[in-house]
């Protein structure tokens, strides 16, 4: 049959069939069209076949969103194509809702729509794939976990993000995610990174929220670098990290995923890898287009990962700061509380008893870890359960345990402390595992002294340790503070290689020859090589002296509880500011604050005080004073 034919059995002109032929059939009426086609249909008419395919598609495409949280730029780059293809786009959203979800399908359907692009909004949903194959409609799937899904790769992405850091020689590093879609891909990327770069996997380095934790290590150091899968919470941590008053990248470094808004983005400045949701979005139309149109099948999406600036990371600040070292004792601190201090003849009753892990070496390191430095401690402990208390509390406050040992002969030490109503304290002491701590061990753990600026060490350890440890730090170049407690005279070879000594009123004049009087006293240790002289005298404050000055501080008031440990919170506070470039009068000042605090609880390390909380107190009483 040919078209002159057929137009006679339709009963129309020869151009009404060649115009419904070809789809030029707008000026024709339906009934027209229709008779046309069930007749060439009828009589095999040759071009009927082609003219069926081609006339069956509508040129509508359908889109499913999960909600219009996630129409970025993908739904903008699925436009673009679609338009210059010829399509126009049926747009719905699920708003979350399955049963939303399936009244969308059904009505895209109902549409007669060529082909779909189609956000799940979670496994229960794939029984709908079932729906678009009865009726021959083209699906692509995005953002799913369905096998045939097109995804952007996410863990390509946080693998970058890790690199990125691991580059400038970055090995604590975090990762800080939100719960989603991209969240367990970007996870596993950071992983696969760490792995390949072999650093060691630390689950507590792995967070889905900014807590106490979180901002606990990044004060510390514990951390140096953040890698973060939603630009939305970068913001947030960026914010936390300015309470700190920590500097970007500078005190720590942060990368993020950042959605792509198509601008410039410079504040906050934060490092991030743009996802592309444009590119992403013109690839999924196009894949859905080639399926309609049986044109070759594209291959799975190439997620770019171009890093966009390097505002916010930089080499770490481990790298770059120097920490301080503490050498001293490690105890178990067991409490009484009692009405008065017992003495010679007199027998004291406490009902209320309690212990801590204590000692002047690890409260001195906690005090220093608190105050946003790195630091490591040197110390001996039992093998005993004790000793598994003392590991987690170092753990605890990202104090570097590498230099504290076990000694299976030793107990581990404890301080027995009876605590006065008003205070006031009386400390007896058995050393155990302190015993053990010998100068060999600086040998063996020589590396702990690099970049060290400041070592703390405290004579609750052997006095020829001590020495040691002194002349070794000096031999470093590092400033030495020694806390003289229960020691007796000092030799002058230790002397010597001090550079700030804190004896307290009862320490100086076990010292110091009798008869002299306080200045006398600090004129006394500056003569045998002392650099810096401060004597602690409680209420009364302190005294310092040095060649090129002396001065009387006073101490800030602050109800009593436990004064046992002010003196340890005070030598934290004045090392860790001293490194921070503070001169001695203001870091002295400052640790009298710390000290402050520190008798207001009971137990050292419980109450001492972190960076935070002692800057925001000054600031309202003195802010001059934190001005370098």
């Amino acid at each position: 049959m040919n078209i002159h034919e057929l137009a006679k059995l339709a009963g129309v002109s020869v151009s009404t069939v060649s115009k419904v032929m070809n789809g030029k059939d707008s000026s024709i009426s339906a009934s027209t069209r229709e008779r046309v086609l069930r007749i060439a249909k009828e009589c095999h008419y040759q071009s009927y076949a082609s003219v069926m395919e081609r006339d069956t598609r509508t040129l509508q495409l359908g889109v499913l969103f999960r909600s219009s949280q996630s129409m970025n730029m993908t739904l903008h780059g699925i436009l673009k194509v679609a338009q210059d293809s010829g399509y126009t786009v049926l747009l719905r959203e699920s708003g979350l809702d399955p049963d939303q979800e399936f009244k969308c399908i059904s009505a895209l359907c109902a549409h007669r729509i060529d082909g779909i692009i189609w956000e799940p909004l979670g496994e229960d949903s794939y029984q709908h794939c079932q729906y678009f194959a009865d009726r021959k409609i083209p699906c692509v799937i995005f953002n799913a976990t369905h096998p045939d899904a097109v995804n952007i790769d996410y863990e390509n992405l946080g693998y970058c993000a890790t690199q990125a850091l691991i580059r400038l020689g970055h090995t604590d590093i975090a990762c800080l995610t939100t719960p989603g879609t991209r969240t367990e891909a970007f996870s596993m990327g950071y992983q696969r990174c760490l792995f390949q770069n072999q650093i060691p996997l630390n689950q507590e380095l792995i967070f889905q929220e900014i807590n106490t934790s979180f901002i606990q290590k990044i004060s510390t150091h514990a951390v140096s670098g953040i890698v973060n899968s939603h630009y939305a919470t970068a913001i947030s941590l960026y914010d936390a990290v300015n309470v700190l008053h920590y500097d970007l990248p500078y005190d720590i470094s942060l990368v993020s995923l950042k959605d792509d808004s198509r601008t410039k983005q410079d504040y906050p400045p934060i490092s991030t890898f743009t996802i592309p949701h444009y590119e992403y979005g013109q690839y999924l139309c196009g894949k859905l287009i080639a399926e309609i149109e049986k044109q070759e099948e594209t291959t799975g999406f190439p997620t770019p990962a171009v890093l966009d600036n390097e505002y916010s990371i930089g080499i770490p600040y481990n790298s770059r700061s120097q920490k301080i070292m503490v050498i001293g004792s490690i105890n178990i601190d067991n409490y009484l509380k009692v009405d008065t201090l017992p003495h010679t003849g007199k027998t004291v009753n406490s009902s209320i008893s309690s212990s801590y892990v204590g000692g002047k070496g690890i409260n001195e390191a906690v005090g220093v870890s608190r105050l946003g430095h790195r630091v490591s401690l040197i110390g001996r402990v039992g093998n005993d359960a004790d000793s598994d208390t003392i590991f987690k509390t170092l753990k605890t406050y990202n104090i570097d345990s590498v230099g504290v040992k076990r000694c299976a002969e030793y107990r581990t030490g404890q301080a027995y402390i009876f605590v006065q109503n008003d205070g006031n304290s009386m400390i007896s002491i058995m050393s155990g595992a302190n015993d053990a701590l010998s100068g060999q061990a600086f040998y063996e753990d020589e590396r702990l002294f690099d970049n060290t600026a400041y070592c703390l060490i405290q004579t609750e350890i052997p006095m020829q340790t001590v020495t040691q440890a002194c002349k070794l730090a000096k031999a470093k170049g590092i400033h030495t503070i020694l806390k003289p407690a229960a020691c007796g005279e000092l030799t002058s070879e230790l002397l010597q290689n001090v550079d700030i000594i804190v004896p307290n009123r009862d320490e100086i004049n076990e010292i110091c020859p009798p008869g002299q009087s306080l200045e006398e006293q600090a004129d006394y240790l500056l003569e045998q090589g002392v650099e810096t002289v401060i004597i602690t005298l409680g209420a009364d404050g302190c005294y310092a002296k040095t060649k090129d000055f002396s001065s009387y501080f006073p101490a800030y008031p602050f109800a009593s509880v436990d004064s046992t440990g002010a003196c340890d919170a005070f030598i934290s506070a004045l090392s860790s500011y001293l490194l921070y470039g503070y001169d001695l009068r203001a870091a002295i000042r400052i640790a009298s604050y710390a000290a402050g605090f520190s008798v207001t609880r009971q137990g050292i390390v419980p109450a001492l005080i972190d960076k935070d909380t002692l800057e925001s107190y000054i600031s309202q009483r003195d802010p001059e004073l934190l001005r370098i």
